[in-house]
C-alpha cells in the first residue's frame, strides 16, 4: 500500500506563547496509533498531551525535551498507509486522462453544484491547488443571483437612485438641474452591461483555470455521481469530493394571484417600468433597497411589515436614522401588519390588510413581495450522498465545510443564515483548501450585513440589544455625524456611528453604522473586531480629515473618554 508523510504539528493552545516541552513519549522508528499522546507542553497554568491525528511510522523529530513550541510548530513527521485525513500538502491532480469506471467520462476531484460566489470561488480556488475542477451551473452565466439578478444589478440601480437624490437635494443648496427625464432603456442597459462584464469576466477566469463549466440542473444519483440535464441532452459526472453551492432563491406568499403584477425582486430589477404605486410586502434589507430605488424613479411607495420594526435585528437607533428619512418619502409604512389579500383587478392589484392597525384596503399598480429567502435544497438527490438537514431546511456543516457525509461538503445560502454572498465566498475558500489538504477553517469572529438604502445601515459583531439580552456589559461610544464636517458638506448630517466594546477587556464586540455610504465604513470596525482591537488602539489610529472613517475614530474616542469634537455627558 502506498505510504505518504504527515507533518504533525503543535494545535490551537490559545494565547500562549514559547511553551514547554517537558517529555517526548515518541522516537524515530516508532509505530504509534491514532490518538497517542506524543508530546507533554506545559504552561505556567497546565499541562497538556498532544495527540497523533494519526497513524503510522515516526520518521523524525522536530524537537526535544526542555524546548520551546508555539502553535503551528512542527512536532514530528509519520509515514501513514494511504492517504492522511489532513496531508501537508495538496493532493496531486487526476490527469486529464484518467476516466470514471462508473460513467466513462472524466472523474474530477471536486465537484461544485452552483456557480455564484461561493461556488466560482469553490472553484477556482481548487482549481489554484492543483486540483482537477467540474463546476455545474444551470444558468446561462456564472455568478449567480448575487451577480446576474441580486446583488450586483440592485446596487447599480441603487447608484442611478442616489444620483437622482443627490441632483434633488442640490436644489437647497443653489444648483437646480430640474426634474430628471428616465430613460429606462438605457437604464436598462448599463445596468445589464455591468452584469455581463461580470460574467464575462467569471467565464474568462474559469477558463483561463482549466475548470470543466458543464451548463445544466444537477441531481446526485449516488455517493460520487451527479446526473446533469440539460437542453442538450443527460450526461453523468463522477466525482471525488462535492461542494454544494445551489444559493437561494425568494420565499413566495401563499394565496397571491398569479399575476406579473406581483413582483419577486428579481422582476423588480427588470424596470419593466416604474409604476406609479407599489406595494413593499417585507421591511427588510430587498424591500427596503427596492423601495428606494422605485422612490428615486417617482414611485409612490407603500412598505406592509408583519413585525412591529423596520430590518429586524438591527439596532432601532440605526434604522431610526433610515426610518425617518423612509417616513417622509413613502406614501406610509404599516408595522405590525399583515397582507390578507390580494385581488388580481383590470385597474390594478386590490390589497386588503390584517392586524390591529390594519389600513383601509386600496388599489395598487405593482405589489412587490420581499419576505426572506429560502435555501435551493429540493431535487439535489441528497438522499443518494446520504446528507442529512437540519430542522429548518439547511445543510448542516462543521468548521471545515463538511456535512455529516465526510466527502461531501457546503456553503453559502444552503448552510443557513446569515445568507450571504461574502460569507459564502469565504466559505468556498475554506471547503478547496480543506479538501487540498491544508488545515483551515471557517471561523469568523463576525460578519459585517449592509442594507443599502437611503440612507445606508450597515454592522457587524454584537448589536446592542443581543448584548442587553445576553447580558453582556459593554461600554457604547456613539458619534453624531452632525458633528461631522464631511457629513455635513454632504448634506447628510442625520447620520450616526456606533461601538460597542466589552466592559471586561475593552476590546471592541460589535459596531453599527446609518448613514450616507455607511457600508464603506463597516470593514475597519469588522477588522478590527477580528484583531481584538479596544477604543484606544481605534481612536489612536490617525484617520483623514475631514471623512465620514473618521466618525468610527470618534466614536472610540467617545468611549474612551478623550473625544475632544463633542461634549461628552458627565457621568
Amino acid at each position: 500500500m502506498a505510504t505518504q508523510q504527515l507533518i504533525v504539528r503543535v494545535p490551537e493552545i490559545g494565547d500562549f506563547h514559547d511553551v514547554d516541552v517537558v517529555e517526548v513519549l515518541v522516537a524515530v522508528g516508532d509505530r504509534v496509533e491514532r490518538e497517542q499522546s506524543l508530546i507533554v507542553i506545559e504552561s505556567d497554568k497546565a499541562s497538556m498531551e498532544v495527540p497523533s491525528p494519526a497513524a503510522g511510522v515516526v520518521v523524525a523529530l522536530a524537537l526535544r525535551v526542555n524546548g520551546k513550541v508555539n502553535q503551528g510548530d512542527a512536532i514530528l513527521t509519520l509515514e501513514v498507509e494511504g492517504v492522511a485525513a489532513t496531508p501537508e500538502k495538496p493532493v496531486t491532480a487526476t490527469p486529464p486522462a484518467a476516466l470514471s469506471p462508473a460513467t466513462g467520462g472524466p472523474r474530477a476531484q471536486v465537484l461544485v453544484l452552483g456557480g455564484g460566489p461561493g461556488g466560482y470561488t469553490a472553484a477556482f480556488r481548487a482549481a489554484d491547488l492543483g486540483l482537477s475542477v467540474t463546476l455545474v451551473e444551470q444558468g446561462a452565466t456564472l455568478g449567480g443571483v448575487c451577480t446576474n439578478v441580486g446583488c450586483i444589478p440592485s446596487k447599480a440601480l441603487l447608484h442611478v437612485a442616489e444620483v437622482i437624490e443627490q441632483a434633488r437635494a442640490m436644489r437647497e443648496h443653489g444648483v437646480d438641474f430640474g426634474e430628471p427625464r428616465l430613460d429606462l432603456e438605457r437604464m436598462r442597459a448599463y445596468k445589464d452591461g455591468i452584469v455581463g462584464k461580470l460574467t464575462g469576466g467569471l467565464a474568462a477566469l474559469a477558463k483561463a483555470r482549466k475548470v470543466n463549466v458543464v451548463r445544466g440542473g444537477g441531481r446526485f444519483v449516488g455517493p460520487n455521481e451527479l446526473r446533469v440535464e440539460s437542453a442538450s441532452g443527460a450526461q453523468t459526472l463522477a466525482f471525488d469530493h462535492a461542494i454544494i453551492a445551489t444559493g437561494s432563491r425568494p420565499v413566495s406568499l401563499p394565496g397571491l394571484p398569479d399575476d406579473p403584477r406581483v413582483m419577486d425582486s428579481t422582476a423588480a430589477l427588470e424596470l419593466s417600468g416604474p409604476p406609479k404605486s407599489l406595494l413593499v410586502i417585507g421591511g427588510g434589507i430587498i424591500g427596503l433597497e427596492m423601495a428606494c430605488v422605485y422612490l428615486a424613479l417617482g414611485t409612490r411607495v407603500t412598505v406592509v411589515e408583519l413585525m412591529d420594526r423596520l430590518l429586524v435585528g438591527v439596532d432601532r437607533d440605526l434604522v431610526r436614522v433610515l426610518g425617518k428619512r423612509l417616513e417622509a418619502r413613502c406614501e406610509a409604512i404599516h408595522l405590525g401588519t399583515g397582507v390578507a389579500r390580494v385581488e388580481a383587478r383590470s385597474d390594478g392589484l386590490y390589497v386588503s390588510y390584517d392586524g390591529p392597525k390594519a389600513p383601509p384596503a386600496r388599489s395598487f399598480d405593482r405589489v412587490l413581495v420581499a419576505v426572506g429567502r429560502r435555501a435551493n435544497i429540493e431535487d439535489l438527490g441528497l438522499d443518494a450522498l446520504g446528507v442529512e438537514l437540519a430542522p429548518r431546511g439547511f445543510i448542516p456543516v462543521d468548521a471545515q465545510l463538511r456535512t455529516n457525509v465526510p466527502h461531501v461538503f457546503a456553503i453559502g445560502d444552503v448552510t443557513g443564515p446569515p445568507q450571504l454572498a461574502h460569507r459564502a465566498t469565504h466559505q468556498g475558500k475554506v471547503a478547496a483548501e480543506t479538501i487540498a489538504g491544508h488545515r483551515v477553517a471557517f471561523e469568523p469572529t463576525a460578519i459585517p450585513s449592509i442594507a443599502y438604502t437611503d440612507p445606508e445601515v450597515a454592522w457587524v459583531g454584537l448589536t446592542e440589544e443581543q448584548a442587553s439580552s445576553a447580558g453582556i456589559a459593554v461600554k457604547k461610544g456613539v458619534f453624531p455625524w452632525s458633528a461631522s464636517g464631511r457629513a455635513l458638506g454632504m448634506g447628510r448630517g442625520e447620520g450616526t456611528t456606533k461601538l460597542l466594546f466589552s466592559a471586561d477587556d475593552g476590546r471592541l464586540l460589535g459596531a453599527g453604522m446609518a448613514g450616507a455610504h455607511a457600508g464603506e465604513l463597516i470593514g475597519e470596525a469588522a477588522l478590527a473586531i477580528e484583531m481584538g482591537a479596544d477604543a484606544h488602539d481605534i481612536g489612536l489610529t490617525v484617520h483623514a480629515h475631514p471623512t465620514l472613517s473618521e466618525t468610527v475614530a470618534f466614536a472610540a474616542e467617545v468611549a474612551a473618554g478623550t473625544v475632544t469634537d463633542v461634549l461628552l455627558t458627565k457621568r
